[in-house]
């Protein structure tokens, strides 16, 4: 029988003991042994095993002997046998989502096996035993999170989420062609159209939203953050309540530079009690028939029956209003701890989601993922149809719905009351002294183009013992910029050398009736383009940065068919496998670094801020030490400053930043030349 969506008010720990294992000594397994296993394992995962080997270690496997081995002598293994047992685990063949409670413990109560083992065949041996008794979809997000956390997989690449589950992103019209071509055994490339037609104002930013890039971003940032972890999982996770909200403010801003270049107006903030104007229709269908929700275009928000009343989650909001006037939260103590200073937005942001790192989930609830089931179920409300979730239940999909951003709008303005009540940086705060920009230009055009990529749905279509496998992929557009690079020219007016950060920020000029936003509006809509460490010299520093250098931006995952042609090459060869460029997925898609602009050329303010990387850097050798990306790596953020500094906070008058030298700013235009979006 299906499993009812419910999400509890109260985002409670989990009801099981976990004890994460770290381990820092070299694995003897090669990492081309290693990638070929977790591609194995995800390989067709609705199917029996296919790989041979895995085949004789499950059936081989004993999963009660050696418990003694794990940190907690086997309590987690023997969880998860009992519930496998006693029938309490999901059937195989339904759906499943992170924000259902139930669904998402006994997912995890696997990822807590996969943390604990000790060597890469004791792990793999857990994974493909669960594999063949585990609901698909739970196996898919428990081995993910587990790649993801485990010192035994690090520099494994996770397989792009999109051809793991095609049938999240491909349109059900696409899936019955690729069935079609399997069932004929003909090989077969079929196009896929972004969702509605140009009679939607929404399409003209369907390449933006149905992104299926944008989508592993948000799928892989909120493995590296998930909102369950605690610290018996593994090791403390810095600035995860920041870093929640920088994400998603970050994506309002550039989903509202992508509106501004198709001349719609920015995104409006959602409201409980009004309407809600945009629907959706996703057209897709989950693996074995259900089909993702439709939500009807201006309904009013109604009360959802086993999840929560729209009361509620006013409540919560409150609270968070109140704690953000008052300058202080509770804790589950009643003590008050102070917000008003840096580490405020990291406390709020745990809050928010909530993680649980919250430090008062009982009062203040989980506004953030509670929202996303409510809004998710507006659809049926009341269960008369039982629908399944929606695509806003499933950080996969999240980004898709229009009704996302308005989510996030609503939330950021939270984080901005918040960020306004902190004081503004005074000049000695942000001065570098000795250190002015004299130039900074950009060299190459900004300009982007839209062009067709290709994806494989070997995963979506069952395989027969009598049809052999062939190639079948679906090709959908999506947005690329042409090559750049920052040009800057900095002067060092010191004795020595020194350490400095380098941060680059764009904002729209203007608005959808063409007046120039304010310099305080502005800075708050800015796009972070770019940060780096670099050490000046005395006197004249001309700097190249080129945009695929951005630690903003990762490059796009390898396809499962390049993987799989690496990995083989490496174990044919016997030759080490480099993937570490990939390792990361938490980063915005490089090709996703500016947005379109349009033919005529949309104007952004352009800035740049040079600031004392030694008072910055939060560890040491951060100019060389390629690991870190834009989030920071296994938990540690190289950066001391908050996120969007010096940009962050309210700026009651402009001219603090002309008179500082270490700050520079020009207009640029981006531009798109081709646009030709595929019509259905």
């Amino acid at each position: 029988m299906k499993t009812l969506v419910v999400f509890a008010l109260v985002a409670a720990a989990s009801a099981y003991s976990f004890s994460g294992f770290q381990r820092d000594e070299p694995d003897e397994v090669p990492l081309a042994q290693k990638q070929h296993d977790i591609s194995s394992l995800l390989y067709k995962v609705y199917e029996p095993l296919h790989d041979a080997n895995l085949k004789t270690l499950v059936d081989t496997f004993d999963p009660e002997a050696n418990l003694s081995n794990f940190p907690d002598g086997g309590v987690a293994v023997r969880k998860l046998l009992k519930e496998l047992k006693d029938h309490k685990l999901e059937e195989k063949q339904h759906f499943f989502s992170v924000f259902n409670d139930t669904q998402r413990e006994q997912a995890l109560l696997l990822t807590n096996v996969l943390l604990q083992c000790q060597d890469w065949k004791t792990g793999i041996s857990y994974a493909a035993y669960f594999r063949q008794r585990l609901n698909e979809e739970e196996f898919i997000y428990a081995l993910y999170a587990a790649v993801r956390h485990s010192p035994l997989s690090r520099n494994v690449v996770l397989p792009p989420i999109y051809e793991i589950l095609p049938h999240f992103f491909t349109s059900a019209e696409v899936l019955q062609k690729a069935y079609r071509a399997k069932i004929k055994a003909t090989p077969g490339k079929f196009v896929t159209n972004f969702t509605g037609t140009p009679n939607n104002p929404e399409y003209r930013v369907a390449y933006f939203t149905e992104d299926i890039g944008l989508s592993t971003h948000y799928f892989n940032w909120h493995l590296e953050y998930p909102f369950w972890w605690n610290d018996t999982f593994g090791p403390h996770i810095e600035r995860k309540g920041e870093t929640f909200f920088w994400i998603h403010h970050q994506l309002n801003n550039r989903f509202d530079a992508e509106r501004l270049s198709n001349h719609l107006d920015l995104v409006q903030k959602l409201h409980w009690d009004e309407t809600l104007h945009d629907g959706f229709h996703p057209h897709t269908t989950y693996k074995y028939g259900d089909r993702f929700p439709i939500r009807p275009d201006d309904i009013h928000i109604e009360n959802v029956d086993h999840v929560a009343e729209v009361h509620d989650l006013v409540v919560l909001e409150n609270r968070i209003r109140d704690a953000i006037d008052h300058g202080y939260i509770i804790n589950k103590e009643g003590s008050k701890v102070d917000i008003r200073n840096e580490e405020g937005i990291d406390i709020l942001g745990n809050i928010i989601e909530s993680s649980l790192y919250s430090p008062n989930v009982e009062y203040y609830g989980s506004l953030n993922n509670l929202a996303h089931v409510l809004l998710g179920h507006q659809g049926d409300p009341h269960d008369k149809y039982h629908e399944a979730p929606s695509v806003l239940e499933h950080y996969e999909t999240a980004t898709r719905d229009p009704a996302f951003y308005q989510l996030h709008k609503y939330i950021d303005d939270l984080f901005r009351k918040h960020k306004d009540r902190l004081p503004p940086y005074n000049k000695e705060e942000l001065e570098f002294r000795g250190v002015a920009i004299n130039n900074i230009n950009i060299d190459g055009p900004l300009e982007t183009y839209i062009e067709d990529y290709e994806y494989s749905l070997v995963n979506a279509v069952d395989d027969k013992d009598e049809v052999e496998d062939l190639e079948i992929s679906t090709y959908i557009q999506r947005l690329k910029h042409k090559d750049f690079s920052f040009n800057i020219d900095i002067i060092n007016n010191n004795d020595g050398d020194v350490l400095s950060t380098i941060r680059i920020f764009a904002w729209p000029h203007r608005d959808s009736n063409g007046v120039i936003f304010p310099f305080n509006e502005g800075r708050w809509r800015a796009i972070e383009l770019d940060k780096f460490f670099k050490t000046l010299k005395p006197g004249e520093n001309h700097i190249v940065r080129k945009s695929v250098e951005s630690s903003v931006t990762v490059p796009d995952v390898p396809s499962i068919n390049t993987l799989h042609d690496k990995v083989e090459a490496a174990l044919t060869a016997g030759s080490d496998l480099h993937l570490e460029q990939f390792v990361s997925a938490a980063g915005l898609p490089n090709r996703l670094l500016i947005p379109k602009g349009n033919e005529a050329g949309v104007e952004f303010k352009l800035v740049v801020a040079v600031t004392d990387g030694a008072a910055d850097a939060a560890i040491n050798g951060l100019e060389t030490f390629e690991k870190f990306h834009h989030y920071g790596y296994k938990g540690v953020y190289p950066d001391k400053k908050p996120h969007g500094y010096p940009l962050d906070r309210h700026v009651p008058d402009e001219r603090i930043f002309h008179d500082i030298p270490n700050f520079a700013e020009t207009i640029v235009k981006v531009f798109n030349h081709n646009e030709h979006i595929r019509h259905h």
